[in-house]
């Protein structure tokens, strides 16, 4: 179960020393000059065992073990931006494709996609697995220049490409499940007849399958994933020249980006021209939750799809209630005692061995199966009763009302009985709503950038897993598969990460941000979460549609100098951005973060006091990507109290990779009747709709 998002933890006295982007000279030596700032920190001493790794491919920097006071030195060296903690990082489908209305057969060029690579940041791979086999698969792309480094009995083929490993050992075999799930989701080829023990039966295939996957191993069997790890992988995955890359890995807290090994990395891929995927965390339904925040990252939330697992419990007075779990125990018609259990305070195991056991929560799976009890039913909040989890013993999750009623009949009951039946599959009409533990913004670290992005399908997905891993979470689980279910943003992470590389086959020559904004402008609504606190701080911009986002009309792109002044006013100095920028790039005036909002980004966030009137522009230019000849009308969805007005609004081009610039201008004064309002603006032409939402939170 990738449920995994925890708080991110310092690895020692291990940090790492980041020195922005690599000199051009040809004679420089990235490692010679890593050992030569060790040794003028360090009094005497074999400083190489104290070099844990050198960043020397695609950016400048290292990972060392220091004292407080070596750290102060380095920091303070010339050419050196940061030097932060190397933290511990965490591991955050047959019916979703086709949920998103992308079918087996949409229109798209295999011979474009098989030059794909997907870079997955990950577990590892399992590469017997099926979804991998390279049958009718050409040749690896000439432009590659990695390796297939996956240790002893590891080999790759034309579809998975290439294997590096970087937490203990060389292999880059999967233990847990999670790298081989996410990278069959992203990538894998189509495998007929595939169940989870002949639930949601069909065919399995990832986004993309005709491309190439490249995995880079971080994580290992306690799903921890050193930042230090996940600064080499991003160094070798953007040298080795993959596409897109897919990181479903995360703390539970936000860093500033120069402390954020995921932030630098992706930054670095993202001058590079490879946009990174990543998933948004797995701490909500709180706010401000996700840690995702980075500008150039492609932020990821998890929406349901339109198939429900449910399994039902039926009682000893014919009363059925229904719950939630993936539940692949077959019940026979045997009927079970029920027994209460305190579980939070233990369990006596004579009464509860050979029983179903009543939870007063969810959580105690592991308490009870080592009981030697028969089955379990859990007590679960109803508004977070929206996934279902692989268990290793019969169970079911009921919401609290139903759990209630089995609590009575089995108080009131001289001998309470019960059968839970194996899991079956419901159609959710409700779908895609966010689900609860998808974390939300808005954003901690930059407030006017919206966070999440985009949300995809990353609830109960079936795909390729690892035969090491048990398929649930539970210790006595000693069941063996190839095909798993899953849930989390981790599962979502790889939806877009296959439609980014789908957009870009259509659109090779487009940048990390124009293909974000693409997909971003072209989404659809999300069901039943505007009564979200969160809106679209839970799904950002909606769920994604991958049909529209290869042709969106018009994108709003942002360059690399773009995003180094958004840097500037965010308040980095001018060393600090030269550094980073690998160039003389130096800031246009004094740091002002009231112009971070002016980031040519697909969504506007307005961040007000409540009762006190403000007076917002958004400055933003569009690309015209869509019909040579056209006019686009503006659309604004109005907010009570707030006009929201569009200078110009009609925009026309008379060829296509022309631009045009307008300004957004939000005038008002809100109350305090609720803190979030949401509207947004459509560029139409009668064929596209360009559509980016608009923010008005409100602040203490």
């Amino acid at each position: 179960m990738s449920f995994l998002a925890c708080e991110a933890t310092q690895i020692g006295n291990e940090y790492i020393v980041y020195m922005g982007s690599l000199p051009k000279e040809e004679s420089y030596s990235p490692t010679s000059h890593h050992l030569n700032m060790l040794q003028q920190v360090f009094d005497g001493g074999d400083i190489k065992n104290l070099l844990i790794r050198s960043y020397k491919r695609s950016f400048n920097g290292f990972a060392a073990i220091l004292n407080d006071q070596q750290r102060e030195k380095l920091l303070n060296m010339k050419g050196v931006v940061s030097v932060f903690p190397n933290q511990n990082f965490y591991l955050q489908t047959t019916r979703s494709w086709n949920f998103l209305g992308f079918p087996q057969k949409i229109k798209r060029d295999p011979i474009i996609e098989s030059d794909l690579i997907v870079g997955v940041i990950d577990s590892g791979i399992w590469p017997e697995s099926e979804s991998f086999n390279d049958k009718g698969l050409g040749p690896i792309p000439k432009k590659w220049k990695g390796v297939c480094k996956g240790g002893s009995n590891f080999t790759c083929n034309n579809k998975l490409i290439g294997a590096r490993s970087y937490g203990d050992g060389d292999s880059v075999r999967d233990e847990v499940g999670h790298g081989t799930h996410t990278a069959s989701t992203a990538a894998g080829r189509e495998v007929q007849g595939v169940s989870f023990f002949d639930l949601a039966k069909g065919t399995v295939r990832g986004g993309v399958p005709s491309s190439r996957i490249a995995m880079y191993k971080l994580c290992g069997a306690n799903g921890k994933c050193g930042g230090s790890s996940i600064l080499g992988a991003f160094d070798d995955a953007i040298a080795d020249g993959v596409d897109i890359i897919s990181l479903s890995v995360g703390g539970r807290d936000a860093l500033d980006f120069l402390d954020d090994a995921i932030a630098i990395g992706s930054f670095h891929a993202m001058e590079n021209g490879i946009l990174t995927s990543h998933s948004a965390g797995n701490s909500g339904p709180g706010v401000s939750t996700t840690m995702s925040v980075a500008p150039w990252l492609f932020s990821v939330a998890a929406t349901t799809i339109d198939r429900k697992f449910i399994s039902k419990l039926i009682l000893g007075n014919g009363k059925t209630l229904i719950g939630s779990s993936v539940n692949t125990f077959p019940s026979n018609g045997t009927k079970v005692p029920i027994t209460k259990g305190t579980c939070s305070n233990g369990l006596n195991k004579t009464l509860a061995e050979g029983k179903i056991v009543l939870c007063e929560s969810r959580g105690f799976e592991d308490l009870v199966f080592q009981s030697g009890a028969y089955g379990i039913v859990s007590n679960v909040e109803e508004s977070l009763n929206d996934v279902a989890f692989v268990s290793e013993m019969p169970s079911t999750n009921l919401n609290s009302k139903d759990f209630d009623l089995v609590q009575s009949y089995t108080e009131s009951t001289r001998s309470p009985e019960a059968e839970i039946l194996k899991s079956e599959i419901l159609h959710d009409t409700t779908a895609p709503r966010v689900v609860s533990f998808s974390s939300r913004g808005p954003n901690s670290v930059v407030p006017v950038i919206m966070k999440p992005d985009i949300s995809a399908p990353g609830v109960d997905i079936l795909a390729a897993y690892s035969p090491l891993a048990p398929p649930s979470s539970g210790f006595g689980d000693t069941r063996k598969v190839g095909y798993n279910i899953d849930s989390g943003t981790s599962m979502a992470c790889p939806h877009i990460s296959a439609i980014a590389a789908y957009v870009k086959s259509f659109h090779p020559n487009w940048s990390p941000a124009a293909i974000k904004s693409a997909i971003m402008t072209t989404a659809k609504p999300v069901n039943g979460t505007y009564n979200d606190l969160a809106g679209e701080f839970s799904y950002g911009s909606g769920n994604v549609n991958p049909r529209l986002a290869v042709n969106p009309g018009l994108i709003y792109n942002i360059t690399k100098d773009d995003y180094v002044q958004m840097l500037c006013n965010y308040g980095y100095d001018d060393e600090k951005i030269k550094q980073v920028s690998g160039d003389n790039s130096s800031c246009r005036g004094t740091s002002n973060p009231l112009l971070v909002k002016d980031l040519n980004y697909p969504a506007l966030v307005i961040h007000v006091a409540p009762q006190k009137p403000f007076n917002i522009k958004f400055p933003r230019t569009v690309t015209n990507v869509g019909s040579p000849n056209a006019t686009y009308k503006a659309i604004v969805t109005p907010i009570p109290n707030v006009k929201i007005t569009v200078e110009p609004n009609f925009l026309s081009f008379k060829s296509l990779e022309k631009t045009q610039s307008f300004v957004v201008t939000a005038v008002g004064t809100v109350g305090q009747s609720q803190t979030l309002f949401s509207s947004s603006l459509v560029w139409s032409d009668g064929i596209h709709n360009v559509k980016s939402p608009i923010i008005v939170h409100l602040t203490s």
